[in-house]
């Protein structure tokens, strides 16, 4: 009989800290799944925010550039055409960041061809786009180093090879690693070009750092060029005006592109410390709304330039 009452209650205490166990892992999944959900929904508000805001002033921004220069071709002018360029790299991304800003799900990177065919098409756009304002910063400085026209190398001609040559770049810069992954890659199924732990380095560095550093390099220049003009009274109100733009077009890349790149940085750090962690996506699925403000705030940059 003893034994029985034994018996029974160990059958009793294993029950009960099933049940325990069982609790605890539904109220855990509860609180994922509510984290999740509000996570989703912040998302979504800041996605929507987003649309209302500033894809407007982005896509009829750059729309207007277009049709403003192409319909006066023979009175555009070498900054000009370099707005253009511009316009139509942006107004891309712009476009394409509706799909990005609503992909609060990630649902096409399940999907290797898909994923790489956006990241493929994203990347060309973002170099093209980077490298023209790094290219319009060293345009600026040669501009007033050089008294504008008197420089043999801004003509017309040198500026359409140039635009020429930095389409090409974006576009190498994003195929010749992707041939050489895709190769490395071969067979395997799941395969996403945005998931390759040497793109991504690739990305920040010739992405940020280096057209940040050339962009840094080449507005401090031009400040310098137009503190001198201060000992001109005439000039110095026009150029202080000048200066002012310097700043926002600085700060805004830097504000803009920076969260993405630290964001990317942690991850590609975490990689180097520990090689389970080299895939590009898995700090955006541990932390998916920082990752969707950084995305948001990186596509702002292309509406927000100048």
């Amino acid at each position: 009989m003893e034994g029985q009452s034994t018996a029974l209650v160990w059958i009793l205490n294993r029950t009960a800290e099933e049940l325990n166990t069982s609790l605890k892992y539904n109220l855990s999944g509860l609180s994922q799944n509510s984290e999740k959900h509000q996570s989703y929904i912040i998302g979504l508000f800041l996605s929507c925010l987003y649309t209302i805001l500033l894809f407007p002033i982005g896509f009829i921004g750059n729309i207007l550039i277009l049709v403003v220069n192409l319909n006066h071709r023979e009175k555009m002018t070498i900054p000009d055409l370099y707005f253009v360029n511009l316009a139509v790299a942006d107004l891309i991304l712009v476009a394409d960041s509706l799909i990005e800003v609503f992909n609060l799900s990630e649902k096409y990177y399940d999907y290797a061809v898909l994923c790489t065919f956006m990241s493929l098409f994203l990347q060309i756009n973002m170099y093209s786009s980077i490298f023209f304002l790094t290219w319009m910063s060293f345009d600026r400085y040669v501009a007033l180093a050089s008294s504008m026209s008197s420089s043999p190398l801004r003509t017309m001609q040198h500026a359409k090879v140039s635009c020429g040559l930095i389409w090409m770049a974006s576009i190498l810069a994003t195929l010749f690693p992707f041939t050489i992954v895709q190769t490395q890659h071969r067979g395997e199924v799941h395969f996403c070009f945005a998931n390759v732990f040497e793109i991504q380095w690739l990305e920040v560095t010739i992405g940020f750092l280096v057209p940040f550093s050339i962009i840094g390099l080449c507005y401090s220049l031009i400040v310098r060029i137009l503190m001198k003009a201060q000992k001109h009274r005439g000039l110095w109100p026009r150029r202080q005006k000048a200066l002012r733009m310097i700043v926002v077009v600085v700060l805004v890349f830097f504000i803009c592109w920076l969260p993405e790149n630290v964001f990317i940085s942690i991850q590609l750090l975490q990689g180097t410390a520990n090689p389970s962690r080299r895939t590009a996506s898995a700090l955006w699925h541990d932390y998916p709304l920082t990752g969707h403000i950084v995305n948001l705030a990186a596509f702002s940059n292309s509406c927000l330039n100048p």
